[in-house]
């Protein structure tokens, strides 16, 4: 009985999982997939020195029943047991498929109008940038589009990245990403 519960569970995983859509793709101008992240979008702050602005990114090839968007950030490599959230947007429309070079500015005046910034884990929305701790292996840094079946996440608006990550999660329908590296 305990066998049928786990593989029915595990069906039902399999079929909520999101696609990762071969056309759907990510690139961005200033960071080339599997490269080391430029100072450009190092953080200043915490013993780094960098200019803390979020990279100019574009996207395609969404599947056609996107109705919107969110992009994120996240650092799998923290040392804190769970990683660490950079950058979280939401409600980016789905006609959108690019966002400027410094639009993760703590003002959110470059993210597209109705998209929101979470909060990331320094404490406050908008991009923050690499910056591990010195001596560790570089990190990797994971940016991510995510194609969502929803026009809206309704979320507060000072929602964290893993409330918008769990809201994420049962309304991915694909996701397309790129890694960086960044060591110190």
């Amino acid at each position: 009985m305990r066998m049928n519960a786990i593989i029915v569970g595990a069906a039902l995983l399999l079929a909520t999982e999101p696609v990762l859509a071969a056309d759907f793709t990510l690139v961005s101008p200033e960071i080339a997939n599997g490269t080391q992240l430029p100072a450009k979008q190092v953080f200043n702050g915490f013993g780094c020195t960098g200019e803390n602005r979020s990279p100019a990114l574009t996207w395609s090839g969404a599947p056609a029943d996107t109705k919107s968007f969110a992009l994120t950030v996240y650092d799998p490599d923290a040392p804190t047991g769970s990683g660490w959230w950079h950058w979280v947007v939401y409600n980016i429309p789905a006609g959108v498929g690019a966002m400027p070079a410094g639009a993760g500015d703590v003002d959110g005046k470059l993210i597209p109008a109705g998209a929101q910034q979470g909060r990331t884990d320094f404490g406050t929305a908008g991009y923050g940038g690499a910056c591990p701790p010195a001596g560790d292996p570089a990190h990797r840094y994971v940016f991510t589009v995510h194609a969502l079946k929803v026009e809206k996440l309704d979320l507060p608006a000072d929602a964290s990245a893993a409330l918008v990550g769990f809201m994420l999660h049962g309304t991915e329908i694909a996701r397309t990403s790129l890694t960086a590296y960044y060591a110190r």
